[in-house]
């Protein structure tokens, strides 16, 4: 899998856990950034569901609830403040990098725009069978939830 030239990566590619990399040719530039509002401004169907049904499992094993998307704009996030229950750790014209980190793994979502491209980058490493066993599921859901937030660029 060929990534992006600017992205970030929670760990080296040999730690990982988990990596997925999925691009769409953008019609007209956007800024990382903007890409996130605009999936974020309407989520998928059934991602409400899908993020009550994770809360309630994964509470069971101490795993904080983080309710999903609110679909809420900040005016001019920075380095530091957070986007939903992520966290906002690099913030460029070309790279939008957030993560969420728990006792059971470190998840980092990496979007990039270049070159007319719109990428989205997940990398996670797991401390523990509860974080291996969660990604069993979550991993092949976010690619399809990836593939189907690119598609509204095309």
């Amino acid at each position: 899998m060929q990534l992006p030239a600017q992205v970030m990566l929670v760990a080296p590619r040999a730690q990982l856990a988990y990596l997925d990399c999925q691009s769409i040719r953008l019609p007209h530039p956007i800024t990382p950034l903007q890409a996130w509002r605009k999936v974020m401004a309407r989520p998928l169907p059934g991602m409400k569901t899908a993020f009550r049904l994770r809360d309630a499992i994964s509470a069971r094993f101490g795993v904080a609830r983080i309710g999903g998307f609110s679909g809420a704009v900040q005016d001019a996030p920075q380095v530091g403040d957070r986007l939903d229950f992520f966290l906002i750790e690099h913030l460029s014209d070309a790279v939008l990098t957030l993560t969420a980190r728990d006792r059971h793994l470190d998840v980092m979502i990496c979007i990039t725009t270049d070159a007319g491209r719109l990428a989205i980058t997940a990398s996670v490493i797991t401390h523990n069978g509860f974080g291996r066993a969660y990604m069993l599921p979550v991993g092949p859901a976010h690619r399809l939830i990836v593939w189907a937030m690119l598609r509204r660029f095309a």
